[in-house]
């Protein structure tokens, strides 16, 4: 075999819709859109500067989208390149995009789906100019009536849902990570044939880890359970964890993701007190539902740092969320933290924790 008799996507899928003599294929078919479009916007991103595609959108420069955020030139060239490779399959009932402030149904020539797809076209765009990795971000559910038209209240479904999430990492070499419920799968494209192979079946997020992610420059508006955790981490060996932590951040959800499956970890990006409005900071119907989906099928846990992420019913299409997700005993730990009354708590030996001077828990 040209590919050295490791698996591609192609046959992934088709050995999966054996165990399932029922199914139509449109779900395979439409994961090959996907992939489609995440080969196209990977040969974007790798010809950078030399494509003229950095910088901020250059048709409607400093244009801000519905997230409140600068689009860059890239954001609306993967967006384009994800509506193009899926509107026309047959496979949708609509598409919803951190790009778009509403959904986007296919054009009225294309037959009508069963699925809706929700995706970050080019999650971490910011790190475009410098290179760092980015990459795409999907989530597929089914549509609740496919004989109508789509509405935004059909993509607010809990993450469990999902019937295939993935993303797609554009680094040093480009990856497809997905699910359809049946473990994590790593895809490495060969850029000679074009096929994605499968590189790293049933990846595994190791339970216990001494690695952490979070945005310290936020540390002043953490609640006390976070801020509880990351001291812990940092006190090291001679804390009460008794172990050395290194610390990371790349700010690329992506790319934060793709190391955390390749050898453990925990990511933090947890609701906190800078803009009270916000009850967090990703987005949950396409950020922090696909990822919960990996990561759970691998082992991890994913959380909004007090419950379960994929059983969280969303309210909005752009809506926020905490999240939390990685090594199952750190996030349990973190969970276990905010079910415990903060440190600092007033404490009376007659009100207990009531008091005239007390805080309000």
């Amino acid at each position: 075999m040209p590919t050295g008799g490791r698996t591609t996507l192609v046959q992934y899928l088709i050995e999966e819709r054996r165990r399932h003599p029922e199914a139509t294929g449109d779900l395979n078919a439409l994961i090959t859109d996907v992939a489609l479009a995440c080969k196209a916007i990977a040969r974007k991103v790798a010809f950078g500067a030399l494509a003229g595609v950095l910088g901020v959108n250059a048709v409607e420069a400093g244009r801000i989208n519905v997230q409140g955020e600068e689009q860059k030139t890239l954001d609306v060239l993967s967006n384009g390149i994800f509506l193009r490779a899926n509107e026309w399959g047959g496979h949708l009932a609509a598409m919803a995009s951190e790009e778009l402030d509403d959904i986007s149904l296919p054009p009225a020539q294309y037959p009508r789906g069963k699925y809706l797809l929700a995706f970050d076209p080019l999650d971490g765009s910011s790190n475009i100019d410098v290179n760092v990795s980015v990459g795409s971000i999907f989530s597929i559910t089914r549509a609740p009536d496919p004989a109508r038209d789509a509405t935004a209240t059909d993509f607010l479904q809990p993450g469990r849902e999902q019937v295939c999430a993935g993303y797609a990492i554009y680094g040093p070499s480009t990856m497809l990570v997905i699910t359809l419920g049946r473990g994590t799968h790593g895809f490495t494209l060969d850029p000679v044939l074009g096929e994605w192979v499968l590189s790293h079946p049933a990846l595994k997020v190791p339970a216990a880890t001494r690695e952490f992610a979070i945005n310290a420059s936020n540390s002043r508006f953490w609640e006390p359970a976070v801020r509880r955790y990351v001291d812990e981490c940092l006190a090291g060996r001679t804390g009460p964890r008794c172990a050395d932590f290194n610390m990371r951040w790349i700010a690329s959800l992506v790319a934060e993701t793709h190391r955390i499956l390749m050898r453990g970890g925990v990511f933090l990006y947890p609701k906190d007190n800078k803009d009270p409005a916000k009850p967090g900071r990703l987005r949950l119907l396409y950020e922090a539902s696909p990822i919960s989906f990996l990561i759970e099928q691998a082992g991890g846990r994913a959380s909004t740092g007090r419950k379960r992420l994929m059983d969280v019913q969303p309210e909005a299409l752009h809506q926020r969320i905490g999240f939390v997700f990685g090594s199952a005993d750190e996030v349990e730990r973190i969970e276990a933290y905010h079910r415990e009354p903060p440190a600092d708590t007033f404490q009376s030996p007659l009100f207990g924790k009531r008091g005239l001077f007390a805080d309000a828990l």
